[in-house]
């Protein structure tokens, strides 16, 4: 789910998960290897070169990056200010042999962010975004995805297969 009002985008996960994994506990650990969810935000959709990378495990661990393309450069150093989340775990973390009900994640993001890209959003603006989940741990992993990025193998950094996120009243 996804809201926003003059300050920030807001985005709800709301995940079943019969094992919840979570290994990594830093700022800008590779958190998408574990229990996580990730959203892409392209605030010009017109060029598909450039956008931003949040990906948040289940303990609330961020990994937030700028993504440049073509060939996948990542700016890891880039650092979003003011993003603030929160989980809920309905089970117990890195139980390996019980059986967990899931878990969600609230993540509220500052229009500030995009300042590079755009200004903040009115009714009627539209942007690009993928909104993904990695369940599980290798070698048993699957991801979900928003919008299909038609690739062969799992890959949600195709810019040009995002959604879109129009934003209304």
């Amino acid at each position: 789910r996804s809201l926003w009002d003059d300050k920030n985008l807001y985005v709800l996960y709301e995940c079943e998960d019969a094992d919840i994994v979570a290994f990594h506990t830093e700022h800008d650990d590779p958190t998408y290897l574990d229990d996580a969810v990730e959203i892409f935000i392209n605030p010009m959709p017109s060029q598909t070169s450039m956008y931003y990378g949040l990906e948040m495990n289940v303990r609330g661990v961020l990994y937030d990056y700028v993504m440049y393309q073509p060939g996948g450069h990542l700016f890891k150093q880039f650092d979003l200010r003011g993003v603030k989340l929160a989980t809920y775990i309905d089970g117990t973390l890195n139980m390996r042999g019980d059986k967990d009900k899931g878990w969600s994640l609230e993540v509220a993001i500052p229009w500030e962010n995009f300042d590079a890209l755009s200004k903040p959003p009115v009714v009627g603006s539209v942007w690009a975004a993928n909104i993904n989940r990695w369940d599980g741990v290798e070698p048993n992993r699957r991801m979900s995805n928003w919008s299909n990025p038609m690739a062969p193998t799992p890959n949600p950094h195709i810019p040009e297969r995002f959604g879109r996120l129009t934003f209304v009243e």
